[in-house]
């Protein structure tokens, strides 16, 4: 599926796939706003659902939790760096907490998969919360086990729960990618099967 998704690339046109310099960002607070950092496979489909949310900011696709700095993304999709594909969500706590947003992250993943999400795998897409504080670590611990006494899913729960290191913004032509070529995206997002497989897991929960 990983060719597929290239192959979407190229189409887009070779002059984009010239990496931006990306800078890494790890810092919990900007201003009056705090981040929150997720993976859940292919971070083009992990934008929109937070977008819609009152409360936050922005969302930065991105690159996190690996060893090679500013890596591009033919690295990290070729694996090896240790990075994973992730999105990096800036947003006001006055109007929404992070115990909401956890609850928008876990029914847009798969949780039983380590290292692979719906049709891409390796590392790279890997399902985990990166926390950036104590408390974020809490709500996603205590999150991560309402889900194992709630759910009865057919595999244990791998979402890797760890602390947030250096995240790498992805190259331009990822950012909104669900919005710049929204026909290209939704027929990645149907052939990999992303939306059958959270319909499955999560019922209603799992519409994006």
């Amino acid at each position: 599926m990983k060719v597929y998704k290239f192959f979407l690339l190229l189409l887009l046109g070779g002059g984009l796939l010239v990496s931006m310099n990306s800078q890494s960002i790890s810092e919990t607070n900007k201003g009056d706003y705090v981040i929150a950092t997720f993976a859940g496979g292919c971070f083009w489909c992990m934008e929109g659902p937070f977008d819609k949310l009152d409360g936050v900011i922005s969302t930065t696709s991105g690159y996190t939790g690996g060893h090679t700095v500013n890596p591009t993304y033919e690295e990290v999709s070729a694996g090896g760096t240790g990075h994973a594909e992730a999105v990096q969500v800036e947003y006001d706590p006055q109007k929404i907490s992070y115990r909401e947003l956890l609850a928008v992250y876990w029914p847009n993943t798969d949780p039983t998969t380590p290292n692979s999400q719906f049709c891409d795998y390796g590392d790279q897409y890997r399902p985990a919360i990166f926390y950036h504080n104590d408390e974020q670590r809490q709500l996603a611990e205590a999150s991560k086990e309402e889900i194992e006494r709630t759910k009865t899913f057919s595999a244990p729960i791998v979402t890797e729960i760890t602390q947030a290191t250096a995240f790498y913004p992805a190259e331009e032509y990822h950012q909104d990618f669900y919005q710049k070529n929204p026909i290209r995206y939704k027929l990645y997002r149907f052939t990999c099967g992303r939306d059958s497989r959270l319909a499955t897991l999560w019922g209603d929960e799992g519409k994006a």
